[in-house]
């Protein structure tokens, strides 16, 4: 869906609407070196508690104030870069504000609410992870032909080393989402809560997608989690007050009303 937007809606492109909402188009990202960094922004986000923080007091917990108790000045810099590069660390964006949204609403959902910013921001997780979800559950992964798939998506442009740290990365992210079993990379299958499954459908619906299709988009996909069971938890997450979900037999309304503002809106709108 994202290379889509990227290849075939050069209006959109131009406009920057897909950088305002939250996504990063295009092949960089930071899993050559660094994980999805859970650990990081769990800390991050309860040092900075208030969802309307701006991106400098992120910025100032890290770098200032060392919350991630980094050794170095440039571990601190570097470590500000990669979660901005991975979730906007931008109470402005879209992406980022729903994020915080879901994030103290379903603890649970937290590693899988991650790996879908990450996804949605990280140009080398969305080339690698398709062969990982390929992988039936209980098989193991094979890192030579990982690395191999990753060679040829990448167009050889990847050295060995590049390869090595991308397929290693890529599997602590998947490990800490629960799509891979820590001990031997076997495929696991992740487990999809009301948090996680409502801020799937809300990046698909940011991208275009409407009723019944946002339950099949790349990011209900990564969710290892059926159509009938996504819209059992999607009518839960209702109920709740955390989305807005209507459905006349196969007849599906999903809003965002409480958490898109009116400008958001109307870019959305210009985009469909």
């Amino acid at each position: 869906m994202l290379s889509e937007l990227a290849t075939h809606n050069q209006a959109i492109a131009s406009k920057s609407i897909i950088k305002k909402i939250g996504f990063r188009v295009g092949p960089s990202g930071v899993h050559i070196g660094r994980t999805i960094m859970l650990d990081e922004l769990r800390t991050l986000l309860s040092c900075v508690p208030s969802p309307d923080a701006q991106r400098e007091d992120y910025i100032k917990a890290i770098v200032e104030n060392n919350c991630l108790g980094k050794r170095s000045q440039k571990n601190r810099e570097l470590s500000a870069r990669h979660l901005m590069t991975l979730y906007s660390l931008d109470s402005s964006v879209a992406t980022f504000q729903a994020l915080r949204y879901f994030w103290i609403r379903d603890v649970c959902s937290q590693p899988r609410i991650a790996l879908l910013s990450a996804y949605s921001r990280d140009g080398l997780l969305r080339m690698s992870a398709p062969y990982v979800l390929s992988l039936k559950e209980g098989e193991v992964l094979d890192r030579a032909a990982f690395k191999e798939f990753l060679d040829k998506k990448a167009s050889g442009r990847l050295s060995g080393f590049c390869l090595e740290g991308l397929v290693r990365n890529v599997c602590g992210t998947l490990i800490r989402s629960g799509h891979l079993h820590r001990a031997g990379k076997a495929r696991s299958k992740a487990v999809a809560t009301e948090g996680s499954v409502s801020y799937a459908l809300f990046l698909g619906y940011l991208c275009g997608a409407r009723g019944e299709a946002l339950f099949s988009t790349e990011f209900a996909k990564l969710l290892d989690c059926s159509s009938a069971r996504m819209i059992e938890l999607a009518e839960e997450a209702s109920r709740r007050g955390w989305i807005n979900f209507k459905r006349i037999g196969n007849v599906m309304e999903v809003q965002f009303t409480n958490l898109l503002t009116a400008q958001e809106r109307e870019w959305i709108h210009e985009q469909n």
